[in-house]
């Protein structure tokens, strides 16, 4: 039987469907725009916009981030049709199931997990940070170095880590409440997401009028420059090089699409939610940058304003506004609460659906007999994710998140150039306007910003999906509902 046996789109319209014994449709519009907000803005916008203008666009770092939301608006648009037209838990997995076949999808869930569970436990540990950070700032005192730390981590004084205790505790309550349910869930997103979007907005406010011209001359970063010998590293070579890196500051709105089997109205809502909080972030994302290169040269985010680097140009150019540095801080740890709790709820969904065609094993799909969510894919993501956020380093590269997502992002551009081809007739209540034109500019925006990612993050990800591989040949293959005839 055929690698590329593809699963009937009526069948999967069935389950959609099925609202009576699946996921509990909870969700409406501006619940599905602040899931969108509350995963895109967090440590890409904080950590991220300083580290792409260091190293590789400079003060352009506002044109990398519109080339990246171009690439992240044709993706959207190819989302919005599939989310629309198939509102079934899963994402880019479910819909390539249907438009190029069983293999592909799976290599597109597993792809997925580097996105959502790779990052939470990413993110995880950058919360921890920016928490002990906070204590410091407005205590005196942190965390003990062993209770923050991972074993594999020594501080200067040769203290030795023991766990990363913050790490696991945000894990575990958030964990709580996405069992509890998904409207209780979301509804805590939006709480965070209003605080984090006002500190944005404040900073971006006060902050524009400290901004100094001259440090936007030159734009880019001039060739020759030491330090910068890559391609991708100075001129629009940097620009498409810095695009790659803030990228990772969009991930999230895509997870807007797995929770379309829990959304009211799909059909209307879920295009609404995925392409109105990439607008909403896109513009807070342009302004932020324009202000924090303004403020700050960016020669100095490669130095001592490399690390906490919001925080340092306000510190050193606003005098008077110190007390925003500490909001600052706030806004970040409720930006990466959002981000980890999307996050989870987003590769629990994925699994959901993975789980329900049989290509990972039945508990995945388990659903609470009060609360209806997959409780049993939360706490084992819980255990993985907390294993690795509790016990090993955060120094995984966000590199190899973008290359899951931007993976998952040519093939749902692909998908719909396959589905208007094999399933012209289809009803689909969102239409990505100018197909092939849209799917085939995402295609190579997203390609060229792949490539962009460097030759390291490329090997690990060649190795992770090898992986992926045997584990569909080993159990996925031969348990496949579709297969089998289930």
């Amino acid at each position: 039987m055929s690698l590329f046996l593809k699963k009937p789109l009526e069948q999967l319209l069935a389950q959609s469907g099925d609202s009576d014994k699946g996921l509990k449709r909870t969700l409406g519009a501006g619940n599905l725009i602040a899931l969108g907000i509350g995963a895109i803005i967090g440590a890409g916008l904080f950590v991220r916009t300083a580290a792409a203008a260091g190293d590789a666009a400079g003060p352009a770092v506002v044109v990398s981030f519109i080339i990246a939301a171009i690439g992240c608006a044709f993706a959207g648009l190819c989302y919005a049709e599939f989310a629309s037209m198939i509102p079934i838990a899963g994402s880019a997995y479910a819909y390539a199931y249907v438009t190029m076949g069983e293999f592909t999808a799976w290599i597109i869930g597993w792809a997925l997990v580097l996105e959502y569970a790779l990052a939470s436990a990413t993110v995880s540990i950058a919360w921890s940070e920016y928490l002990n950070n906070l204590l410091v700032s407005v205590a005196g005192t942190g965390i003990p170095y062993q209770w923050s730390h991972s074993p594999f981590e020594i501080s200067a004084e040769g203290v030795r880590g023991f766990v990363n205790f913050p790490a696991l505790f945000i894990l575990v309550m958030l964990t709580l409440i996405l069992i509890k349910g998904t409207k209780e869930s979301a509804n805590l997103n939006a709480i965070i997401v209003f605080v984090k979007v006002a500190i944005v907005l404040v900073f971006i406010a006060l902050g524009w009028g400290y901004i100094n011209e001259a440090n936007y001359t030159p734009f880019t970063i001039p060739e020759g420059t030491p330090g910068h010998d890559n391609w991708r590293e100075f001129g629009w070579g940097g620009v498409l090089g810095g695009s790659a890196i803030v990228f990772f500051a969009f991930i999230g709105f895509d997870a807007v699409s797995t929770a379309a089997q829990e959304a009211k109205n799909p059909k209307r809502d879920m295009p609404i939610g995925i392409l109105g909080s990439l607008l909403v972030c896109t513009i807070l994302y342009v302004l932020f940058s324009h202000v924090l290169t303004g403020i700050a040269n960016w020669t100095e985010f490669k130095t001592a304003g490399k690390e906490a680097s919001v925080a340092y140009a306000i510190q050193n150019y606003m005098p008077g506004f110190e007390w925003l540095a500490t909001l600052i801080t706030i806004a970040i740890l409720a930006g990466f609460s959002s981000v980890i709790l999307v996050m989870l709820m987003g590769q629990s969904r994925v699994f959901y659906s993975m789980s329900k065609d049989g290509l990972v094993p039945k508990v995945f799909s388990e659903l609470h007999p009060k609360y209806r969510t997959p409780f049993k894919s939360n706490w084992l993501l819980l255990i993985f994710v907390g294993l690795f956020a509790g016990f090993v380093p955060g120094s995984i590269a966000g590199d190899l998140t973008s290359f899951g997502t931007l993976f998952a992002f040519v093939l749902v551009c692909v998908g719909i150039w396959v589905m208007r081809v094999k399933n012209p007739d289809a009803p689909r209540p969102f239409k990505t306007p100018l197909v092939p034109l849209v799917p085939i500019l995402g295609i190579l925006v997203c390609s060229a910003m792949i490539f962009s990612l460097g030759m390291e993050t490329l090997v690990s990800a060649i190795v992770w999906m090898i992986a992926g591989l045997i584990i569909y040949f080993a159990y996925s293959k031969n348990n496949s509902n579709l297969r089998r005839g289930s």
